[in-house]
């Protein structure tokens, strides 16, 4: 089961995803789709990994999110911003295949047994993009966004630390 859970920077998203992965299972896996691309980059990461505790088992891949051990698992899925940015960069900016990709991975993921809590960002709501490159990443984020919420039993927008209910 996928539950879907998105929001703008800072909504609480993550925290949130944290919380009822824990309510969820005592031992939940925490996937990291991140690549640290700078040193203020790094100190949010550790930020992140401060919010759980021993109880969580980490697992850093940047892509082929399906391939990991999560069968039988709560495993929250942090993020597909950073997760599509990975996959968008090895398909050369080619949102095509970027998105052909992700739905491949996002479908394996639904079939597996356990339950996913994939978190993401709603980048298209706030100034829009000055280049060409960040306009067609906000397209590829909303339309993978749309996916992922497709396949969701249940869907959540953070606004301000609190959960909207979607489905």
């Amino acid at each position: 089961m996928i539950i879907y859970i998105s929001g703008g920077a800072r909504s609480g998203k993550s925290r949130y995803a944290q919380q009822m992965a824990l309510q969820l299972s005592e031992n939940p896996v925490y996937v990291a789709t991140a690549r640290i691309w700078d040193e203020n980059f790094a100190k949010r990461v550790e930020l992140h990994k401060a919010d759980r505790g021993p109880e969580w088992s980490v697992l850093e891949k940047e892509y082929n999110i399906h391939l990991l051990p999560l069968g039988n698992r709560i495993a929250v899925i942090d993020c597909v911003t950073l997760w599509l940015t990975n996959l968008f960069l090895r398909f050369e900016e080619n949102t095509e295949k970027t998105l052909d990709a992700f739905k491949a991975e996002i479908d394996a993921i639904d079939g597996l047994a356990g339950t996913f809590i994939i978190i993401s960002n709603e980048i298209g709501m706030g100034v829009h993009a000055e280049t060409e490159l960040g306009r067609k990443f906000t397209d590829l984020q909303g339309w993978a966004n749309q996916y992922v919420a497709s396949k969701a039993a249940k869907a959540i927008f953070m606004v301000s630390g609190l959960p909207m209910s979607l489905k």
